[in-house]
């Protein structure tokens, strides 16, 4: 009997938008992670709300944003993308020093997006006109 060998498939090709919001979205999952420790241990939510929510929310935003990158192929995905920057944003409610970190992270998805999709349509006019002018 013969071994059976498995062949890998192919890896699916991403685009660079799909690339670029990826990362954008992973580093910010490692920021808001960090930013739900430092809520915690500043004590920095007004009094009513326990101070370990911080940790909570900041670790349950994290695992969502990694998620997410997942699915950036997706328009769907772009858009939760966009979703979970006004999450950060509307927790500046809360943490004025959150604000900050919405308007960085904020700026780089939209450059993600916007330049990332422009990318993309430049590549595929470029790989249509290779194939046509063979």
């Amino acid at each position: 009997m013969g071994s059976l060998t498995r062949v890998p498939r192919p890896r699916r090709r991403r685009g660079a938008e799909e690339s670029l919001t990826s990362i954008v979205l992973g580093f910010e999952a490692i920021v808001a992670f960090l930013a739900g420790l430092v809520i915690y241990g500043t004590s920095a939510l007004p009094d009513p709300i326990p101070d370990w929510w911080g940790i909570v929310a900041g670790s349950v935003l994290a695992v969502l944003m990694i998620v997410s990158g997942r699915f950036v192929r997706y328009r769907w995905g772009i858009a939760l993308g966009w979703f979970w920057q006004l999450v950060v944003g509307a927790g500046a409610f809360l943490v004025p020093a959150l604000a900050v970190v919405a308007l960085i992270f904020g700026a780089m998805y939209a450059y993600a997006t916007i330049k990332g999709a422009a990318l993309d349509r430049a590549n595929a006019t470029r790989a249509a006109t290779d194939t046509n002018g063979d």
